[in-house]
């Protein structure tokens, strides 16, 4: 047999050298037989979406040698978001972390010339890192997903998770609760491994995985405890040996219409803001450009209903997503708008793995709703523009209150996240105001940070639906109230968001114009421009971040590196 992305598996066609290395490891001849299978393994112990990765790695491998592949494990590094969050320089890494996973999972692929690819991946940056190397590779692969962790104790008569942990540090600055009771949260709010409970980044990339056809059908939301994940690895063993005997690589898979089928479901889920940084990365690696995908969103936010409303939009975690049917269910609603002759790693296509999908579960309509009761007759994500965000801005309306979805005030600027969580804690930052955090983006943060934890503090102190943030960085899936991010060009490349002065009036629409604006003069905007310098948050950078912000594209643009 003659493989598509290479000569064919058996022994006379190694090199030497190679079949000694490989009999080195404790193969033999009969192992030299077989597709050789790489898992690019992201486990790690600082990482509760991964934590559980070396044991089900051994599920995977039983089903790689039970259908006749044998397997070589190498490992990447993976980097927790809620270890990172709201540290200066921890914080900044955690974005340029995709672009090195990408790289070392392409250069391990490469190098050892793997007939097939299994990537192991739960949490915000590592899976996009596992499709944008999928795409380059261009051989047979497929993500195995880790799944979400189980919901903890209950807050304020909601189900708690991460982020609970962070709206209760509003709280306690308020004296609403205790030092004791918001320690206490700390051991209750995540009980198991997995990607965290609510629809942020991790489980928005895995929701896309499983509608870019990446992964098998129902495997994007299976919860990390449950006995079905370990079966699912297994599946996935089998499915990766299938694939690579057919043939089916990834772009295959990962094609025009199979981003537009992940673009129509984020619509229709209310995914994380982040999704659209993603998936322009990822197309960047499919060799799409730019400008043929950002349009995309606001196309199929205009013809795509929100059918899903999750944490934090709604009380419903990630498990109850997916017992009422998770993507599975969505897709077969949106049947009708989806592309479905996309190929997908089962060797069947969408249309098919959906005809003969069987739920485990009762369907819920409470959660998953039909098209004729959809919450909104618009998606949940748009790109806006104005004269703050000249390339393009991102916003969430499914997060965001409607009485809100317009906002106008004073503008109250700061140059750092840090500078405005200070203001938050000291009560400057009131009702009214337009909170402006910017040199956060890319280059200028260096890395996008993600502006959670200001929007969190200020949902504790009750000011969610009083005020407005913008800002050139990113936010979380979990993240709701007024607020903007991505805003391109950044302030550090001279946007306007650079010469933004407090009290000056920003005007935010998010539903109808999809505008932001600051409302001065072009003559006055213009000037301010003209006088505005850069001016660095660090005297130096050095390390890989020094040829990070050199490479660094805007976030237009994915954030990607060229």
């Amino acid at each position: 047999m003659v493989l598509k992305t290479r000569e064919a598996f058996t022994p006379k066609d190694y090199r030497q050298t190679q079949k000694v290395a490989i009999k080195s490891n404790g193969n033999n001849e009969e192992d030299l037989s077989r597709p050789l299978i790489g898992i690019a393994n992201t486990y790690g112990e600082g990482i509760a979406g991964h934590h559980h990765f070396r044991e089900l790695v051994d599920y995977l491998r039983r089903g790689i040698y039970r259908a006749g592949g044998y397997t070589s494990e190498f490992g990447s590094i993976a980097a927790c978001d809620a270890m990172a969050a709201g540290g200066r320089i921890s914080n900044n890494y955690v974005l340029p972390t995709r672009g090195v996973i990408a790289d070392s999972i392409e250069l391990m692929a490469r190098a050892h010339r793997y007939d097939g690819l299994v990537i192991m991946a739960s949490c915000d940056k590592i899976v996009p890192a596992a499709l944008m190397a999928a795409a380059r590779l261009d051989i047979p692969c497929i993500i195995l997903l880790g799944g979400t962790m189980l919901t903890g104790t209950t807050f304020n008569g909601k189900k708690a998770d991460l982020s609970t942990f962070t709206e209760a540090r509003g709280q306690l600055q308020l004296g609403k609760i205790t030092r004791e009771t918001y320690e206490a949260l700390s051991d209750l709010v995540c009980p198991t491994c997995g990607s965290c409970q609510f629809y942020g980044t991790a489980n928005t990339m895995c929701c896309v995985t499983e509608a870019l056809g990446m992964t098998l059908p129902g495997s994007g939301l299976i919860p990390a405890p449950y006995i079905d994940k370990w079966r699912d690895a297994t599946a996935i063993g089998e499915t990766i040996v299938k694939m690579v005997y057919e043939g089916i690589t990834a772009r295959e898979i990962m094609t025009l219409e199979a981003l537009k089928n992940a673009i129509m479901v984020s619509m229709a889920t209310g995914a994380s803001t982040n999704v659209i940084l993603h998936l322009m990365a990822i197309a960047h690696e499919l060799e799409y450009e730019a400008d043929e995908i950002m349009p995309l969103f606001n196309y199929y936010n205009d013809r795509i209903p929100l059918i899903v409303k999750t944490n934090p939009a709604a009380d419903y975690d990630m498990v109850d997503f997916y017992e009422a049917g998770g993507i599975p269910r969505v897709m077969q609603i949106l049947k009708d708008s989806l592309y479905l002759d996309c190929m997908t790693v089962t060797g069947r296509t969408i249309g098919e793995n959906l005809d003969s999908y069987v739920f485990k579960y009762p369907i819920n309509d409470d959660i998953i709703h039909p098209l004729d009761k959809a919450y909104y007759p618009t998606g949940g994500l748009v790109i806006m523009k104005g004269n703050l965000a000249p390339e393009t801005a991102v916003a969430k309306p499914s997060g965001i209150l409607p009485e809100i979805r317009k906002f106008r005030g004073p503008a109250i600027v700061f140059n750092s996240e840090e500078e405005c969580g200070q203001a938050i804690q000291e009560g400057k930052v009131v009702p009214g105001h337009v909170v402006v955090i910017r040199y956060e983006g890319p280059k200028g943060g260096p890395g996008m940070r993600e502006m959670v934890v200001p929007l969190k503090v200020l949902k504790g102190r009750g000011l969610l639906t009083q005020v407005a943030l913008i800002s050139d960085g990113r936010f979380s899936g979990t993240n709701n109230g007024c607020f903007v991010g991505h805003i391109s060009p950044e302030a550090a490349e001279g946007g306007p968001l650079a010469v933004v002065r407090d009290g000056d009036i920003i005007s935010i629409d998010t539903d109808e114009k999809r505008e932001l604006n600051i409302e001065i003069s072009e003559e006055e905007l213009a000037m301010r421009l003209r006088e505005w310098k850069y001016v660095p948050k660090e005297a130096k950078v050095t390390g890989y971040m020094a040829r990070y912000i050199k490479g660094v594209k805007s976030a237009a643009k994915g954030a990607i590196l060229d």
